[in-house]
């Protein structure tokens, strides 16, 4: 029961690129066989919630400087037995920036990714299997570093200036210009 709402969410994303449809099947196969997908404690891996939050305007997006992976990424985390990713990533998104009015732009799947975090001590390697929504800050207020994060920072439609060439965040970027296009917003750096 506490299974099919991310069921829903998962049949109703129609992904485009070849690496979120395999990502969308891999998915929906490992939520049907894992009653505790949504739990830390399963070792090959588990379910997690991130974000692309836009501040107000939306001609910005904010990523993190992950302390433990050491590498940029978006807001996000571990479910911890909640089966309501847009809740977590809600959660998290406020938790790693300390921003307090953000809202979910659309109540459906942005991105989807499969990735694999190395073993740290007491943790084997394994699977995050990461859900992806669409968030925007309502307000423009200072942002707060988490102890989870060495930096946080804004970045705006330049690609050229992002901190990382990490395909997923990439492939994030460009469909954040794209909506921003569907918007009727520029999605070029205007000269």
């Amino acid at each position: 029961m506490h299974r099919n709402n991310l069921k829903t969410l998962l049949n109703d994303y129609h992904p485009v690129i070849v690496t979120e449809i395999q990502a969308k099947q891999e998915m929906l196969d490992f939520l049907s066989s894992n009653t505790r997908c949504f739990e830390r404690s399963l070792c090959d891996g588990h379910f997690t919630a991130s974000s692309w939050l836009m501040n107000k305007s939306q001609d910005k997006f904010l990523l993190t400087h992950h302390a433990k992976l050491n590498m940029w990424l978006q807001l996000g985390g571990h479910c911890d037995g909640d089966s309501d990713l847009l809740r977590v990533a809600l959660k998290e998104a406020n938790e790693e920036s300390g921003l307090l009015d953000i809202v979910a732009v659309m109540s459906g799947i942005f991105d989807l990714d499969i990735h694999q975090v190395p073993a740290r001590k007491g943790e084997p390697a394994h699977l995050h299997y990461d859900v992806r929504f669409l968030l925007q800050a309502r307000q423009d207020t200072p942002l707060i570093v988490s102890n989870e994060s060495h930096s946080l920072q804004w970045f705006g439609m330049d690609m050229y200036l992002l901190p990382t060439t990490e395909p997923a965040i990439l492939r994030m970027f460009n469909k954040w210009l794209a909506f921003r296009q569907q918007c009727g917003l520029p999605s070029r750096v205007l000269e």
